[in-house]
């Protein structure tokens, strides 16, 4: 006699059939092709607008400068602390909300065009309202309102208590 189990039964059986199912169906292959397809679509149309030069639809309409400020944006962490050029305070606080968010950005973009210590940066107030931050370091621009107004009041707050 043999003491090797034979798995014949039939909970085993149809269970083993019900996993086969199931993993067949577990991502369809429609869908699988739709997303290939999906992204060889994206790929094309990209490389389309690079290869005729097609231009920029997403950018700002340039308009006149109101305000321009030259700061230094420092911190640590949570921390942030605004200076002018000339070294008066702007902004010191331990939590430097929106602030720490466009300093930890520009850290990033320094880091990547390995540009050394903290130079100033622009803030520019636009005639429509709007403002920009701008990085001459390291041509880094970043629309300080499509962040939404409330964000984007951090930053008009420092200018307005000056």
């Amino acid at each position: 006699m043999s003491t090797k189990r034979i798995q014949s039964g039939l909970y085993y059986d149809a269970e083993r059939r019900e996993m086969q199912a199931r993993d067949k169906e577990m991502i369809p292959t429609r869908l699988v092709v739709a997303m290939f397809g999906l992204a060889l679509a994206a790929l094309l149309l990209t490389a389309f607008a690079s290869f005729t030069d097609r231009p920029l639809a997403g950018t700002p309409p340039a308009e006149p400068i109101v305000a321009s400020h030259e700061v230094i944006l420092a911190g640590d962490g949570n921390a942030a602390r605004v200076t002018t050029t000339e070294g008066a305070v702007l902004l010191d606080s331990e939590h430097g909300a929106f602030v720490t968010v466009i300093r930890a950005g520009l850290e990033r973009e320094r880091v990547v065009h390995r540009v050394t210590g903290n130079p100033p940066v622009i803030i520019n107030q636009y005639e429509s309202g709007r403002m920009s931050l701008t990085d001459p370091a390291t041509g880094w621009q970043v629309e300080l309102s499509s962040f939404g107004q409330g964000n984007k009041a951090h930053f008009s707050r420092l200018f307005t208590e000056q």
